[in-house]
């Protein structure tokens, strides 16, 4: 505490140069607004709220927890303000419980391997560093951590299962990082302008002239940053000296007391600045109106004193640059212009690949529905940090090699991440102007030829791009060079003009002199000296037809003049619009949160079910994509899927272990159970024990059916041979005789039947179950089998689960050739058993007469007859 009030002076320093700075950031903003400023106009349409009612990623994580040294697995939710928060599970989120805890990542940087991380913890404290050999300060609960390193605040530690979740993991947690280190809000015209002139003029005070690395989060991170840049060294001195033990413990013990300064920093910054600025905006209306009242006269005295600058400062200024500077100022734009044309050049491959892959869906018969499905995912693909790495990783690439020490450039992270900001946004507006154009397109269309209205508004919107894409990288590589250049000339030419400026306050006259601060003035003075190299650079590089940039002189006004009108149109819907999913009626904030579209997919392994943990779970909602739940306690190959009335598999395990007689020792065989059909139920029959004249193993036949070689033949599983299926199957001692039993059966079969015709889903809803059991109940022969005996399941199957062609009723059958069975056993097989535990088979040809094992067919209404 004492160390931290002593140092907070900073925060007196910075208050001071805020105050000044803020009448000249309010100055030149009215007077932006009203002379206006000519650039460019932009040929696409940007979308006002891109991540509207979206988020980003959700998922389990294993996360190291620092308390006691255990791994945790907890529920994380990145919503479109990127800062994570997480919860114990996903019902805490469900539910709209408090997060345990935020995350936000600006300053921080994310890596995918233990020996980085090491690397970085070395720099946190000069002097220690660990013994070769000696055990790492944690131990990773898998193979694939996620590691998130900060100069002065926490260090996180995550892991997950599998290194598809640990590509899509770190591919999110950078596009946080990347989006908080974007900077202040530039919506802010006067704030912005007046923090970060506050801040650089602070730091060259101390003879920091270049790039700030840390110049990343909100005004409070920022601050708290400033701070701890002078006072970490302090702590260090007072700190490290005493800390015990290991190297490794020793600089875990430090980052925990870095973390909790910063903390408290952060806290009393926070009321600081909030009092600086609030001081600062209750003197604004007076200003303001003094400088559009004297408007002219500010020019021209602002005018007047920046000539008179200009003949002391410019002489040194070109003599510096013609030395020091002009010879590099081409390789240091190559430099900036190959990677950065490379990711740009991504960006519209990555863009004509999905619309031709829209294309192509469209081409197979789709039609708007299946248009607007694929729409849906096509508009947050700027937005979706794994399809846009490909693009990133062109632009990491950028390195200014020994120009970055000559001119004192600490990193090149900043251009790095200023450049795939601007990726994200050219890739969005020409999503946006696609969409827009294509709707526009489709109004009033009757759906044919939907490729042909796809390929012409793509062949418009990828104009555009590439229109845009050369005026944003052309203003990039100006803003980059001068980055580059500007700190450099300050700190060589500040020093000996230190002195005479302040000469130059007598030329300002008094009322004006809060909106005209010669610092400033000396700064634009410099600036206008390497402007115009920096500008024929850049032209020179466009006039060639340098990684596709176009001249100066080719402007695409009114190109498109009616374009302008749709980016007033709301955000479209495209699943609602087209694919008919109506709005659900529960509009509780629960549902709210569960059906929140993601940006992101969750991930799961290609043929099989998700990953034991879930760890990238996505929020329920987006369409195409499974919930939560759904396939995890069903197999793709399942006899039934799983009871709407709730019940799972357990339950049925557990009745089926009831029902199973005491004698048996050995599972049953599980078989196959065939598609359903639309022309009849299907149903489970009982099988009678194997007689004299059959003592073979089971036979796989057809129905003799005019299209019986058509029929599929199934297996039973390979850890079964045929003669202990036949072994195995349940035998019935004698046949029922009881009339009123048939009856009850008989109705039974027959109300299920019924319901499973009656229902698309073809599961049995709760009051039909209950008759179902209320009817069979009548024979107590039913409810309790006797011992030796096996009790089928009459299952009905979905319609979602019959393969494709599957539409005739003798294809992919499996028969079993068996001796003959009595009337009552077959009718015996209206109770339920666990589904995969009894042979399933469909209704076959034989309830039309057919013969099935040269045995007659049952006449008998309702009763079910094995094909």
């Amino acid at each position: 505490h004492g160390n931290v009030s002593h140092d907070l002076p900073v925060m007196g320093e910075f208050g001071r140069l805020y105050e000044q700075q803020y009448p000249v950031a309010l100055f030149n903003s009215v007077r932006f607004e009203i002379e206006g400023n000519i650039s460019p106009q932009s040929q696409l349409l940007h979308r006002k709220a891109p991540l509207e009612d979206k988020s980003i990623f959700s998922g389990m994580l294993f996360q190291y927890l620092e308390e006691n040294k255990k791994w945790r697995n907890r529920f994380f939710f990145v919503p479109d303000s990127y800062v994570i928060s997480y919860y114990e599970n996903k019902l805490a989120y469900d539910r709209g419980l408090h997060p345990k805890g935020a995350i936000s990542l600006a300053g921080y940087r994310v890596l995918g391997s233990l020996e980085k991380y090491l690397e970085l913890l070395e720099t946190t404290l000069p002097g220690v560093k660990a013994k070769a050999g000696s055990a790492p300060p944690l131990k990773c609960a898998t193979q694939f951590p996620i590691l998130l390193w900060h100069p002065y605040a926490r260090h996180h530690y995550f892991c997950v299962t599998t290194e598809k979740e640990q590509q899509k993991w770190l591919a999110v947690f950078q596009d946080c990082v990347r989006h908080t280190n974007n900077g202040l809000s530039e919506d802010c015209k006067v704030q912005t302008p007046a923090f970060t002139d506050a801040v650089r003029l602070y730091r060259q005070a101390r003879g920091q002239y270049s790039t700030w690395e840390m110049m990343c989060g909100t005004p409070t991170q920022i601050l708290a940053n400033l701070v701890m840049e002078n006072l970490v060294s302090e702590l260090r001195d007072l700190i490290a000296v005493r800390l015990k033990g290991k190297a490794f413990d020793r600089q875990r013990n430090w980052m925990l007391i870095s973390d909790a300064v910063y903390s408290l920093v952060q806290e009393q910054v926070k009321a600081q600045y909030e009092a600086v600025l609030q001081k600062c905006e209750a003197g604004r209306p007076p200003l303001e109106a003094t400088i559009r009242t004297d408007m002219d006269q500010i020019v021209t005295s602002k005018e007047h004193v920046t000539s008179k600058m200009c003949a002391l400062v410019l002489p040194k200024a070109d003599k510096l640059l013609k030395a020091s500077i002009q010879p590099y100022i081409s390789s240091v734009l190559e430099a900036l212009m190959e990677p950065t044309s490379r990711g740009f050049a991504e960006v519209r491959d990555v863009f004509f690949r999905e619309l031709v892959d829209v294309s192509k869906n469209m081409l197979n018969g789709g039609s708007k529905e299946k248009l607007g499905e694929q729409m849906e995912k096509v508009s947050m693909l700027a937005f979706h940090p794994v399809k846009m790495q490909s693009c990133y990783e062109k632009v990491e690439q950028l390195h200014l090699e020994g120009l970055q020490q000559r001119f004192d450039v600490p990193s090149t992270s900043v251009f790095i991440q200023r450049a795939q900001i601007l990726m994200r946004e050219q890739m969005d507006n020409a999503v946006y102007t696609f969409e827009q154009i294509l709707h526009q397109s489709l109004e009033g269309h009757s759906g044919d030829d939907l490729a042909k209205i796809i390929q012409r508004c793509q062949d418009r919107v990828i104009k555009k791009y590439d229109y845009d894409s050369s005026t944003v990288r052309k203003k990039f590589f100006r803003e980059a060079l001068l980055q580059i250049f500007i700190p450099y000339m300050l700190k060589q030419l500040s020093p000996p003009f230190a002195a005479e400026l302040p000469r130059f306050r007598e030329l300002i006259f008094e009322d004006f002199s809060r909106f005209i601060l010669v610092e400033n003035i000396f700064e634009e003075v410099v600036l206008q000296s390497i402007m115009k190299d920096i500008m024929m650079a850049v032209k020179e590089a466009a006039v060639q037809r340098r990684h596709n940039l176009y001249r100066d002189s080719i402007v695409l006004n009114n190109s498109d003049p009616n374009l302008h009108l749709l980016d007033d149109n709301p955000t479209i819907d495209w699943t609602g619009e087209y694919g008919g999913q109506g709005d659900h009626t529960d509009s509780g904030e629960s549902h709210k949160r569960r059906r929140m579209k993601q940006v992101v997919s969750m991930i799961q392994v290609d043929g099989s079910h998700p990953l034991p943990y879930e760890s990238c779970l996505e929020v329920p909602g987006v369409g195409g994509i499974v919930e939560e739940g759904e396939g995890k306690g069903t197999d793709t190959h399942s006899s039934a899927p799983p009871l709407t009335n709730g019940t799972g598999q357990k339950e049925d395990g557990q009745k089926e272990e009831e029902m199973r007689p005491p004698t048996e020792s050995a599972p049953q065989a599980v078989e196959k159970k065939s598609p359903p059909t639309e022309s009849a139920p299907q149903a489970v029959e009982k099988k009678s024990p194997p007689t004299e004249s059959a003592p073979q193993a089971v036979e796989k036949k057809s129905p003799p059916t005019e299209s019986a070689p058509q029929a599929v033949e199934k297996k039973s599983p390979p850890t079964e041979s045929a003669p202990q299926a036949v072994e195995r199957k349940v035998h019935l001692e004698s046949p029922i005789q009881d009339a009123a039993s048939k009856s009850a059966i008989e109705s039974a079969i027959q109300e299920i039947e019924n319901a499973v015709l009656g229902e698309d889903s073809g599961l049995l809803s709760e009051p039909e179950e209950q008759v179902v059991h209320k009817s069979a109940s009548l024979n107590p022969e039913l409810e309790r089998p006797a011992p030796g005996k096996k009790q089928d399941t009459l299952t009905a199957v979905p319609e979602s689960e019959k393969p494709p062609g599957d539409s005739q009723p003798h294809e992919h059958k499996e028969a079993v050739a068996k001796p003959s069975i009595p009337e009552g056993d077959e009718k015996a097989g209206a109770a339920t058993a666990h589904p995969e535990q009894m042979a399933v088979t469909p209704p076959s040809d034989s309830e039309t007469g057919e013969e099935v094992s040269g045995k007659e067919p049952v006449s008998e209404p309702g009763a079910v007859q094995e094909p």
